[in-house]
């Protein structure tokens, strides 16, 4: 069943067209992996998807429900959520502190609440900085909760954002380039991860140029070159897709 729906999507920065009239469907419970060539339109894809970019034309379908044009914040309350390819913490804040702020899309108490300092805010407090080190124990980055973001690991930046982002209760989760930065057994720990997440009944979209992660985890796979889909199937299909391997994969991954 088809949880994600993207239809003649298209977005252009001045003369360049970083997206045209692309089609797909990711599939509910699926992992489902979006691959090309650097400049191929992939990241412009997650930002319109995620409503950081207002798409110019096309529709994006969430369950039915139309996100073209909406927020980037609306559209994580309604259950798309991400990360970015280059980690986006708060330097200054702690480990712990980010991942509740990935709550805010849940919580009932707005700035005049907070501001006052109204009684009841401070259980809703405390339940976000118990469910944000909960995630964070499930991903093995709960030694590091007081720590500042600045001063982590790379390895734990990134799963300090994908804990940042499951904080909001995601329905589908964009994973923008997971891998990057990783050695060979963190990697092989994050197919695990991925695998766990969709295990929770979250649909996952990741772009992903390391293509053993991308074939080991993933059900389903669109190959974007020069922002249009040029393929679109199983793993096995798409190693066996001559366009395909002249385009990106190359002859040692077939």
């Amino acid at each position: 069943m088809s949880l994600l729906q993207v239809r003649d999507l298209s977005h252009s920065f001045g003369g360049l067209q970083a997206v045209s009239e692309v089609d797909f469907d990711v599939a509910e419970g699926g992992i489902t992996a979006l691959i090309g060539p650097n400049g191929a339109g992939k990241t412009t894809l997650f930002n319109l998807i995620s409503g950081v970019l207002r798409p110019q034309a096309g529709s994006i379908r969430l369950d039915g429900r139309e996100l073209a044009g909406l927020p980037a914040h609306r559209i994580a309350a309604l259950g798309v959520c991400r990360t970015f390819q280059t980690t986006a913490l708060f330097p200054r804040l702690s480990a712990l502190e980010n991942v509740m702020v990935g709550r805010h899309a849940r919580t009932r108490a707005g700035y005049l609440a907070g501001l006052l300092n109204l009684p009841w805010t401070w259980a809703e407090e405390r339940a976000i900085r118990r469910r944000a080190l909960s995630i964070m124990e499930e991903l093995g980055v709960a030694d590091c909760a007081g720590e500042a973001a600045a001063s982590l690991s790379f390895r734990q930046q990134r799963l300090v954002e994908i804990a940042r982002a499951l904080a909001a209760e995601p329905t589908v989760l964009l994973l923008d380039e997971p891998a990057a930065g990783l050695n060979l057994h963190e990697t092989e720990e994050l197919g695990s991860l991925i695998r766990r997440i969709r295990d929770q009944e979250i649909t996952v979209l990741l772009v992903e140029h390391d293509m053993s992660l991308v074939m080991d985890i993933c059900d389903r796979i669109v190959v974007l070159s020069y922002g249009r889909k040029v393929a679109e199937g199983t793993p096995a299909e798409i190693q066996g897709n001559p366009e395909v391997i002249s385009i990106y994969l190359g002859g040692n991954h077939v």
